[in-house]
């Protein structure tokens, strides 16, 4: 299989780490939807970060189909839950972080890809707060449960959790402050240590 996209995107970070932590074997090809148009495009005319080029040669994209599909090729080996309520808080959790990457990706698109002079003050301030909401959420589900951050027991949510964490907060640390987020900071900071993180960092 071969995985395309950049380690700067969340999306892209949280499938490589997980397929890793799957035991799946992958080549992962460092391609920008914006500096690598048209390469990308000869793999997925969609041009869509990430792609996952499956070993029978079909093309599949949204990190979240690509992580069922990779669930499905690992069994029984599993980055979710099987008990239904703790299913439920870690669906919760994966939402938020998603959500989190979104709004991050949002606020980042927006002052570097429109020029200063069109940027939309309004859309901004909503989108920046829907961002601090959602990890005011987080930090609040970790307060009222731990999540687990050693490599025989992280899950999906833990990895989206400090994935998305780690996007924010450097890619938008004019309002993603850590001191405001202490037990996501701290929970992140301990993901970030594993060998499967450290296998694909974000670029600095």
């Amino acid at each position: 299989m071969q995985l395309i996209g950049m380690l700067d995107s969340p999306y892209v970070r949280r499938v490589a780490i997980s397929l890793r932590l799957l035991g799946l074997d992958f080549e992962h090809r460092p391609l920008s939807v914006f500096r690598d148009f048209d390469a990308f495009r000869g793999i997925n005319p969609v041009v869509k970060a990430p792609t996952l080029v499956c070993d029978e040669g079909e093309v599949l994209m949204d990190s979240t189909l690509i992580l069922a599909y990779a669930e499905a090729r690992a069994r029984p080996r599993s980055l979710m839950p099987t008990d239904v309520c703790e299913l439920r808080r870690a669906l919760r959790v994966i939402g938020l972080a998603l959500a989190v990457s979104e709004k991050a990706v949002q606020v980042v698109y927006e002052h570097r890809l429109r020029p200063a002079e069109k940027a939309h003050a309004p859309w901004l301030e909503r989108v920046g707060g829907q961002l601090l909401a959602g990890l005011s959420a987080l930090e609040d589900a970790l307060e009222h449960g731990p999540l687990a951050a050693d490599g025989a027991t992280i899950d999906q949510a833990g990895i989206t959790a400090a994935v998305a964490w780690r996007f924010a907060v450097h890619e938008v640390p004019d309002r993603v402050v850590a001191e405001r987020f202490p037990r996501l900071a701290a929970y992140a900071a301990a993901a970030e240590s594993l060998p499967e993180f450290r296998a694909f960092p974000y670029p600095e």
